[in-house]
């Protein structure tokens, strides 16, 4: 009988023994992370798989973020929020915008001339979010960052020196805000993602677009049309939103170490970082345009002041639809231009 327990206990021993690297192995987590930008664009190798990086370091190794660009999990840019909550990835980076009033408060950082400085503006974003809009607009998902790009501007087949030559331009916009803005410039807005720009602009179904210089070599912008019209001051004609965000359930999933890694690396340290970034590589894409001989105008005061004057509308239609959605929009826009001035804008 004692060697029989002897047998069964040496037995059990050993089964523990051999499940032990099992066990461990089990403990390694891998993370999907979805995107719309092709892998060469800043934001992708330049943010995302950095931070990513700096993610899986902290957490020696154990927790790993496969990377799939340019929607190679399927759907479309429009998609990779439902597919945050849905699960379909783990963790996704898109437009705002690019889900057309679903996040109503949000567009308050894309309203004409709003921004003063992406960095600033971005850090603003992020304390929204974490301060009301997490847990109001983003409750179904864990916001990771919010930030923007640097200053939007317009460039087209024909050049763009005063208002008047937008009048009937068709131009690609990236979100509702913008194309309101666009149309009330006197162009006629075609909303679309940016994937889809250059193939738009090669068959003539847009005449231009509006967009940072920063991603501008993504789509070999400069090659398809060569008038770039910047403005000059402070203020830019506009910016978009960008959020990364993470299904919900799988964050609070994660063993506590590897939320905290995710925390650590996230939040204003991400805001700042994507904001800076995208900043940064303005210049690369403008000297593109400038090496290929382009012509870049830059609108002088008095004319920013025109397009700033046209603009007005669009901020008192905006007011009004965020009053019919019972939100404070005038609030909002205080609330805004306090946060990015607090950041330094």
């Amino acid at each position: 009988m004692k060697k029989r327990n002897l047998l069964k206990t040496a037995a059990a021993a050993a089964l523990a023994l051999s499940l032990t690297p099992v066990a461990a192995f089990a403990q390694d987590v891998t993370l999907t992370l979805h995107q719309f930008l092709p892998p060469p664009a800043t934001v992708p190798k330049h943010i995302l798989k950095p931070w990513a990086q700096r993610v899986e370091e902290r957490t020696g190794g154990k927790l790993k973020i496969e990377h799939f660009d340019a929607m190679s999990l399927g759907g479309r840019p429009s998609d990779l929020m439902d597919q945050a909550i849905d699960g379909v990835a783990d963790i996704i980076m898109v437009v705002v915008g690019y889900t057309p009033g679903r996040f109503p408060r949000t567009e308050v950082f894309e309203l004409p001339f709003m921004m003063t400085d992406p960095i600033a503006t971005a850090k603003a974003f992020q304390e929204m979010v974490e301060t009301d809009l997490q847990d109001s607009e983003y409750s179904a998902v864990k916001v990771l960052g919010a930030w923007v790009h640097g200053p939007g501007l317009i460039h087209t087949k024909e050049p763009v020196t005063k208002l008047e030559d937008l009048e009937g331009k068709k131009l690609r916009g990236p979100t509702r805000v913008i194309s309101d803005l666009l149309g009330e410039l006197g162009a006629t807005p075609v909303g679309m993602p940016l994937p889809a720009v250059p193939e738009a602009l090669s068959k003539g179904v847009i005449d231009g677009t509006v967009i940072p210089w920063e991603v501008t070599p993504a789509i070999k912008l400069s090659e398809l049309v060569h008038n770039h019209a910047e403005f000059s001051g402070d203020e830019a004609l506009y910016t978009a939103t960008i959020v990364m965000v993470m299904n919900r359930d799988k964050y609070d999933s994660l063993p506590e170490d590897m939320r905290a890694a995710i925390d650590a690396e996230s939040g204003q340290n991400l805001a700042e970082f994507a904001a800076k970034v995208m900043y940064d590589y303005d210049k690369p894409g403008r000297d593109i345009a400038v090496a290929a001989g382009n012509t870049i105008v830059t609108l002088d005061e008095a004319e920013v002041a025109r397009f700033k004057k046209k603009a007005e509308p669009v901020i008192a239609r905006w007011v009004a639809d965020m009053e019919s959605k019972g939100i404070d929009g005038n609030a909002l826009i205080e609330q805004a231009k306090a946060l990015i001035k607090k950041h330094g804008g």
